[in-house]
């Protein structure tokens, strides 16, 4: 794994905004950023792959043994909230998408530091954009991508266990989100569903058969993919009503056991040999460590300790909530350039890589997008 400088292409920003993606952040530097690009070998390409799939498959086999077990003690959800988790295991409800973020450098493994389960964003840079960059400067070349073809063909599978109509739904006020609910919408035109876009202030309830509806004009939503968080769902105005709803969800309800932080400490308690995985616990450790929120997004409210103090912070909304510690493992420098690497698992299968960096070690919202190639070498 390599950093190396790449000349931007002509025209690159209009051809990046075109695909919804905003080139500059609100303060200044550039989000998108291919004046460089990260170089991977084949067989560091088969083994960010084999740390994903692996890893995957374990939060899989978490999910089984917290809800035939009844581990609910690990976790913060409602007891009336239990059966609806459980349902949606037990009935097999899929799941479309999500990202692995790995660190990797200096030798060793892929280190897993979280697992954005529920929500993931940047889906648009790592499996369209970076796409068409590589083809325009090595229409020969390759990359870990086939995440706009997995989405796809995961959409028609979903259509036989959901049926043929998705309403897509999300803050519609939150560009970086619309453009994702709006990519991930057309995915599902190309596998040939039905679909709708739904801001998730206008979904309503009818009581009369049970299920969400279009409070625009009344429709009913029999299946509703939405990029929104389970748990700001369960605390809105119709959250009690989710368990008897008859409307299908996606993500489904049982990602609330893996967008929960509580799965790095879980983890590392059962596979312990994994090299994939860091120790974790979810009491203070004695060893640096990085103190994560269980809900925490962005790099928010992140605190990196280091010989028993805090080395560095980052302030946010998440500050309040119970955290994990998880232990440190420094993000490889380029000349100052600290890359996290997004792998993405889609319909359950490892397929993609995202690269975000930072100019220090934690990142954050407005860390940049670079994107990968596989060397020739």
């Amino acid at each position: 794994m390599r950093r190396v400088a790449s000349p931007p292409r002509p025209y690159w920003r209009e051809k990046v905004e075109r695909l919804g993606i905003h080139v500059e952040t609100l303060d200044g530097p550039f989000y998108w950023d291919e004046s460089a690009c990260y170089e991977f070998t084949a067989s560091e390409i088969d083994e960010l792959e084999e740390a994903t799939q692996t890893v995957h498959d374990l939060c899989l086999d978490l999910v089984d043994e917290v809800i035939n077990d009844g581990l609910w003690d690990y976790y913060d959800i409602p007891d009336s909230i239990i059966s609806l988790v459980e349902k949606s295991w037990n009935e097999e409800t899929p799941s479309v998408y999500g990202r692995f973020d790995f660190a990797w450098g200096d030798g060793g493994s892929p280190k897993m530091l979280e697992y954005n389960a529920d929500t993931p964003t940047a889906l648009i840079e790592a499996a369209v954009a970076q796409w068409f960059w590589l083809k325009d400067i090595d229409p020969m070349g390759d990359q870990f991508n086939s995440i706009h073809e997995r989405l796809i063909a995961a959409w028609k599978r979903q259509s036989v266990a959901t049926g043929q109509y998705v309403a897509f739904s999300g803050l519609s006020t939150h560009p970086e989100d619309l453009a994702t609910i709006e990519y991930l919408r057309d995915t599902a035109i190309q596998a040939g569903l039905q679909t709708r876009l739904v801001d998730i202030g206008d979904i309503g309830h009818d009581a009369s058969h049970g299920g969400f509806i279009d409070s625009r004009d009344g429709s009913a939503l029999p299946c509703v993919f939405k990029l929104y968080p389970w748990e700001w769902m369960l605390k809105e105005r119709y959250g009690s009503m989710l368990v008897s709803s008859s409307t299908v969800w996606i993500e489904p309800p049982w990602k609330l056991l893996l967008s929960d932080k509580a799965i790095l400490p879980l983890l590392w308690e059962r596979h312990p040999r994994c090299p994939f995985l860091l120790p974790a616990s979810f009491e203070k450790p004695s060893w640096d460590h990085v103190r994560k929120p269980r809900y925490g997004r962005e790099g928010s409210n992140i605190e990196v300790v280091r010989d028993g103090r805090v080395a560095s912070r980052t302030d946010g909304p998440y500050g309040s909530g119970e955290a994990v510690h998880q232990a440190l493992h420094p993000l490889p420098g380029f000349q100052g350039n600290y890359p996290v690497l997004g792998c993405w698992v889609i319909d359950n299968t490892a397929c993609g890589l995202g690269i975000r960096e930072d100019n220090g070690p934690i990142t954050r919202d407005r860390s940049r997008f670079v994107p990968h190639r596989m060397s020739r070498i």
